[in-house]
């Protein structure tokens, strides 16, 4: 006889029955909303697009060129066969020394070149998720806490706390001086926890910052080694966007900070960096995290802890030959670089016209911090809510709220626009310029409508928007991305 209890709570464990994932912020409710009905230019012109998912779709054209050029890299090829019962025999945790090297080398190349990485404090890791809970479990105990800028990142609340039982604290940051981090915010974080009782183990930033599309200046990062030192407290750079910043300022990775900086006194052994291939590489599938930590205790508690979410042999191999090409890697990085500042032009551009305001600093990353505030029916997170529900369900456009992002201020949201081809983005702007018509005359009714109404040609724009937004200087100069816009919410 077959029967089941009425409560899962008899048999699972507290993780299990929680949530704390966070799957149920409006971050992720995008994606589910997406997922259950996707655009497709063809098959659902009228779906959603998936402007939640801050994905590098913008040079595969240059990685699959490379492939056919370098089919030996690959173990699973005619040219690759030979190499296939080393790499898939069993390797230790410290992975492949021309995996690490070749990592280690693409590190200083797109920090360029302004410091050097140590092969043997870079330690893998299943993706940056990964290495966000590895580097938890070793600086921090259940209970302990990290401070964390505002707004950040809605995946750390699952990387570091789910499992780890670890606390994120707010360092509130705000509009007024362009969600700048300062001493007088950090202090006052800090102060609050400890009036709390609350264990203080480190600060987590994000350089270039997600959602904000910034990168954080010289200024600024010595006053955040300054702040560590002094409390003696771990430091975790999250630096996955670095070779996303596309116009000036250039990035300035931490390193340079506690290596170069000679008016910076910092104690090395709190400071680590989190790095990956998701983003500047647009590999989020093959799960290539990274941690780069100064402290030698670190390194081997991180690298035993690996062995929970190494990267594939077969992935490290193919990795290494791609990243040991200079000449293929510097194209990359230059090209990449390139179309990102013309997608953004494109896109902000766009935006300008619909009426429609952005974090004017943002220079790197995958994505916009837009400014929706003028929207908002009252000044609360409630009617963010609303407005984000209208964006979703009405002009199917799957963007994220800045409350799902700690935000401290309603009407920001985070749109992504490199996870696309360029026909989609152009159906994106023609239904945000098409909401915000309908939002200056006072009327909301007919956007459903209108959507469907709306007489998209092939590559998915209507003919009066190419007319009025698209001129020929403004197109993307590269080759058209592959046919389909269909995004997997994954990452």
């Amino acid at each position: 006889m077959v029967f089941k209890l009425s409560s899962q709570e008899n048999l699972l464990s507290k993780i299990a029955t929680g949530n704390g994932h966070g799957e149920d912020s409006p971050y992720f409710d995008g994606w589910k909303a997406y997922d259950s009905d996707p655009f497709h230019p063809e098959q659902n012109p009228h779906g959603v697009i998936q402007m939640g998912l801050a994905e590098n779709q913008l040079c595969f054209d240059l990685i699959e060129d490379w492939l056919l050029d370098n089919q030996k890299a690959s173990i699973c090829t005619n040219e690759g066969v030979n190499e296939f019962k080393d790499i898939a025999n069993f390797q230790d945790y410290h992975g492949l020394p021309e995996f690490r090297n070749a990592v280690a080398k693409f590190m200083a190349k797109v920090r360029g070149n302004r410091v050097t990485f140590n092969p043997d404090n870079i330690v893998m890791s299943g993706g940056a998720t990964g290495a966000h809970e590895t580097l938890a479990f070793c600086l921090a105990d259940p209970g302990d806490a990290f401070l964390v800028p505002t707004p950040y990142y809605p995946g750390f609340d699952r990387d570091l706390r789910w499992r780890t039982g670890i606390q994120l604290l707010p360092v509130v940051c705000e509009s007024s001086n362009n969600f700048k981090i300062t001493r007088e915010a950090m202090e006052a974080a800090y102060e609050r926890a400890q009036e709390a009782n609350i264990k203080v183990k480190g600060l987590l930033i994000n350089n270039p910052s997600n959602p904000l599309g910034t990168v954080l200046d010289r200024e600024t990062l010595r006053s955040i080694a300054s702040f560590i030192n002094e409390k003696n407290i771990h430091l975790v750079c999250d630096e996955i966007y670095a070779a996303t910043v596309f116009n000036q300022p250039n990035f300035i990775s931490v390193s340079e900070i506690i290596e170069e900086d000679i008016d910076v006194q910092c104690n090395t052994d709190l400071v680590h960096i989190v790095y990956s291939l998701s983003k500047d590489m647009g590999f989020p599938g093959f799960r290539v995290g990274i941690i780069y930590s100064y402290n030698d205790a670190v390194v081997s508690c991180a690298r035993k802890m690996s062995s929970f979410g190494l990267v594939s042999t077969q992935t490290q191999y193919l990795i290494a030959a791609m990243l040991s090409d200079d000449e293929f890697v510097g194209r990359f990085v230059a090209e990449s670089r390139k179309r990102l500042a013309k997608r953004h032009r494109v896109f902000t551009w766009g935006l300008s016209r619909a009426g429609i305001k952005y974090l004017k600093r943002s220079n790197a990353g995958l994505f916009l911090w837009m400014d929706l505030r003028q929207l908002l029916k009252d000044k609360t997170f409630e009617a963010e809510m609303v407005l984000w529900r209208v964006i979703i369900e009405e002009v199917k456009l799957n963007v994220s709220p800045g409350s799902s992002f700690h935000c401290s201020e309603p009407g920001w949201f985070r749109v992504c626009f490199a996870n696309m081809d360029d026909e989609t983005m152009q159906v994106a702007l023609s239904r945000i310029e098409e909401f915000m018509l309908l939002r200056n005359v006072g009327s909301m009714v007919p956007v459903k409508r209108m959507l469907r109404q709306q007489s998209l040609n092939i590559g998915g724009l209507s003919r009066r928007f190419d007319e009025r937004i698209m001129s020929p200087c403004l197109r993307s100069p590269h080759s058209p991305m592959p046919p389909s816009p269909l995004i997997r919410a994954t990452n």
